[in-house]
């Protein structure tokens, strides 16, 4: 009873303090509502709309209710700062319909919308907030859509890199031997190329494509999960409770996956979270050479290759086209601020030796 008195309290406190954050959200929500420029667009995209409420709702719980997590997150102001900036690219690409909506003739919501093919940029207007690129290409549209493009490169290239470090790395530290020298071997081909020359070379010979690139950075980063992964097995399959479960007849498959794995699997997870912030940083790279999406692509990479041209301005004028670099750029680093803020979180967190620093 204690407890769960002590927990009602910790909710009932946290719920005072998130109440004005909520009563703000919910009145802008209703202020979208009330206003015509907004209204139809809010009713016209109800998938968004519903996303965005309930990552609202997900944020107000998660903070809401007490855990080590949250109090342990809220002692440092760096990490809710990470949390925040996350929080506010994820509403970004919920919103996008709604924040810039299509035009009514587009076959992809990710190309840009074009209103010309003048060389020259135009800088921040009504119409255009951002201004446009060489082209002509809205660079407000642009950075909203690319905030997708971006969640959607990482999220792919993670999940590819985790698949492949769990399966190979999980063999390798379990097994050990002749299994551990063969894939150790392989990884160390991998890593001895530098990995932006390697993922340049895998892109130019499966062709230009926002997907090929995605392919090309996950076959550079899959070798660090499996070192990783492989080196936290090798100081856990010999704990005891791995040893029990054998004991008790589980097959190598269950332990694997049912013991040695989860209890491994911490680092592995930080690392991920650090790594997101690289891989937009590499994919942007690969879009910036001309090896990435399509031009006209909502991607951040891709903007600043339309802008590469104008980034030393004009003679005589060497700001006369700020615009162009500072918007996308502005977008990378604070994506890639919050993902590194927010590792570093979940590292401090997660790790018992850093616990009581925290």
């Amino acid at each position: 009873m204690g407890l769960l008195g002590a927990t009602l309290r910790g909710v009932q406190s946290n719920r005072a303090r998130l109440l004005p954050w909520a009563l703000l959200v919910a009145g802008l929500f209703v202020a979208a509502l009330v206003l015509p420029a907004t209204r139809d667009r809010v009713l016209r995209e109800p998938v968004s709309t519903a996303g965005f409420i309930l990552l609202v709702l997900f944020i107000i719980g998660f903070w809401a209710i007490p855990s080590d997590f949250t109090r342990r997150m809220r002692k440092n102001p760096l990490s809710v700062a990470g949390f925040s900036l996350i929080v506010l690219f994820v509403a970004l690409a919920v919103l996008a319909p709604i924040l810039a909506p299509p035009p009514a003739t587009s076959r992809n919501a990710y190309l840009i919308p074009q209103e010309g093919f003048s060389s020259d940029p135009k800088p921040p207007q009504a119409r255009h907030p951002f201004g446009t690129t060489e082209g002509q290409y809205d660079l407000y549209y642009g950075i909203v859509w690319g905030t997708r493009t971006a969640f959607r490169v990482s999220v792919t290239v993670i999940a590819i890199s985790v698949a492949i470090g769990l399966v190979l790395g999980g063999l390798a530290g379990f097994y050990g031997g002749r299994i551990d020298e063969i894939i150790m071997r392989i990884t160390d081909v991998f890593l001895a190329f530098p990995g932006l020359v390697l993922a340049v070379v895998v892109v130019a010979v499966l062709g230009r494509s926002l997907d090929n690139v995605m392919i090309a950075i996950a076959i550079v980063n899959w070798p660090t999960y499996a070192r990783l992964l492989r080196g936290d097995i090798l100081g856990i399959r010999g704990r005891d409770f791995v040893e029990a479960a054998r004991a008790l007849g589980g097959n190598d498959f269950r332990i694997i996956f049912r013991h040695v794995i989860p209890n491994s699997i911490y680092p592995f997870l930080v690392y991920g979270s650090l790594d997101v912030g690289l891989i937009v940083l590499t994919a942007a790279a690969l879009s910036f050479l001309g090896l990435g999406a399509e031009v006209g692509y909502a991607d951040w990479g891709m903007l600043i290759n339309l802008s590469r041209n104008w980034i030393l301005g004009a003679p005589g004028k060497p700001f006369a086209y700020w615009y162009v670099v500072i918007f996308p750029g502005t977008a990378i680093f604070l994506f890639v601020l919050g993902w590194n803020l927010l590792g570093d979180a979940f590292r401090d967190i997660l790790d018992p030796r850093l616990r009581g620093s925290t």
